[in-house]
């Protein structure tokens, strides 16, 4: 299967992520926004978390609040 073939086949579904503002690189975060979200519901602070989140998966902390912003945002109605 191609790149292209692939595009092609997920069209829609780009196009909605493309909408909410999702950025392909994001998929590597995952796991860094699960982990958010398991340690706020276990009440830590926030400024802790982003600490301990950049230094586990070595980025700075200013990208660690913009992904937690990101992904924390709700989805518009027109994209889902």
């Amino acid at each position: 299967m191609t790149v292209f073939e692939i595009l092609n086949f997920n069209k829609e579904l780009l196009n909605r992520l493309i909408e909410i503002g999702f950025r392909p690189e994001d998929c590597k975060y995952i796991d860094l926004y699960s982990d958010y979200e398991r340690m706020r519901k276990g009440g830590d602070k926030v400024t802790y978390i982003v600490s301990m989140l950049a230094d586990k998966y070595n980025v700075s902390e200013r990208k660690v609040y913009g992904l937690i912003k990101r992904f924390g945002k709700d989805c518009t109605l027109r994209a889902v």
